[in-house]
């Protein structure tokens, strides 16, 4: 019999959401976020969006500029992503005192002289088709970009996009390209290894993957795969499968809105490269129709592949130290080179600053906080190079 009362819920089965379940493990990270598409704003646009706990509203004038800002009127504190764009400047709602594309307060609601008042702006960019807003825990200006596509980003294939919200940390999605055994574990890649050496470059680390995938009706081949991770903000991945001519390109972005809470923004574009042996009017019409007919379908797996990790990331909890066993890939170097994005004062359960263990090395006993071993000197092993 079914019982309905407001103080009664259906007995759940199911994992705690860890943002619920646990303590903030780790704080907000410094750099830029992303907090929308591009297209999500267009002119004449108002949206109110999170970051590390706060608001943040972005608009986009009718001249196309687009500005990010502290979301309270200077003037008696209105939420300004209530806001109005009109020409080219920010409307208030409460009592009408208009702000210029600089921020300046340039008009009141009852044609009395404006105030000495001004918007608080924050950095913001405009790259690969997404926004992102610059935090830093000591307000100090950007020091470092996230750059644009470098492949695939001639603007002639559209940009498919997605947005989630979930339990779960930026750190652990950056981290995710580092965890080599999940990709067969979870992922269900025949095999998957390093062709080089991870390069971490000061904000910036690359990693080069050999895969072997069983692709329907066309058995086993080698995929290519290049990722490029700035910060905690950004990972740009071009995977190619040179034998069927197949190129997709995507960009994963975690923004830190709450403790233990993240928005992950998605992006993707494919191409199908022109066969080889064709004429080349026929070879151009080939890739055109094959990119049309395959991009949607293309797109849809590569959301597939990434959320088949969701229900780990909203679920799991920070370990530290980590057992790291053989075969994890080098976790370990990318929380050492993570440690620059949280402030000082609160890295304490963070890596420390010592050498991480080589990609794949089990790791010692007497380790750091992260499983780092200790009395080694700061530098990074075989299996990760310096840039």
């Amino acid at each position: 019999m079914h019982v309905s009362h407001k103080h009664v819920h259906p007995v759940s089965s199911r994992p705690t959401a860890a943002d619920v379940a646990l303590p903030p493990a780790l704080p907000y990270p410094d750099g830029w976020s992303a907090l929308a598409f591009s297209a999500e704003l267009p002119p004449g646009t108002v949206l109110t969006r999170q970051l590390a706990g706060e608001d943040v509203v972005l608009y986009r004038l009718r001249n196309g500029r687009l500005r990010a800002i502290r979301p309270y009127c200077p003037h008696l504190g209105a939420h300004l992503g209530l806001a109005a764009v009109e020409d080219d400047q920010l409307v208030c709602p409460f009592h009408r005192f208009a702000f210029d594309a600089d921020g300046r307060c340039v008009r009141t609601g009852y044609d009395s002289p404006p105030p000495k008042a001004a918007l608080a702006q924050l950095p913001v960019r405009e790259v690969n088709e997404a926004v992102l807003v610059w935090r830093h825990h000591d307000g100090r200006e950007p020091d470092w970009e996230v750059p644009s596509w470098h492949v695939l980003g001639d603007g002639r294939q559209p940009l498919r996009y997605a947005s989630f919200e979930m339990p779960g940390y930026a750190q652990d999605v950056m981290e995710n390209s580092f965890d080599l055994g999940h990709f067969v574990t979870l992922h269900g890649w025949p095999q998957g290894e390093l062709a080089a050496p991870v390069e971490f470059d000061g904000t910036r680390f690359h990693i080069s993957m050999r895969v072997r995938e069983t692709f329907p009706l066309l058995g086993m081949r080698q995929v290519d795969v290049e990722v490029d991770g700035y910060g905690l903000a950004a990972l740009h991945t071009d995977v190619r499968t040179p034998s069927l001519g197949l190129e997709i390109c995507s960009l994963v972005m975690a923004t830190q809105v709450a403790p233990g809470r993240m928005q992950l923004r998605q992006a993707s574009r494919f191409v199908m490269r022109e066969p080889a042996g064709l004429p080349p009017a026929v070879a151009r019409a080939v890739s055109r129709a094959a990119t049309a007919l395959l991009a949607g379908p293309m797109f849809k797996r590569n959301l597939e592949f990434t959320a088949a990790d969701f229900p780990i990331w909203s679920t799991k909890k920070y370990v530290s130290p980590p057992r790291l066993a053989a075969g994890d890939g080098p976790i370990g170097a990318m929380r050492h080179w993570a440690r620059q994005f949280y402030p000082p004062d609160q890295r304490a359960h963070l890596a420390a600053p010592a050498a991480s263990p080589a990609a794949g090395a089990a790791v010692a006993t007497g380790s750091t906080p992260d499983g780092l071993p200790d009395g080694l000197p700061d530098g990074l092993p075989s299996g990760v190079a310096r840039g």
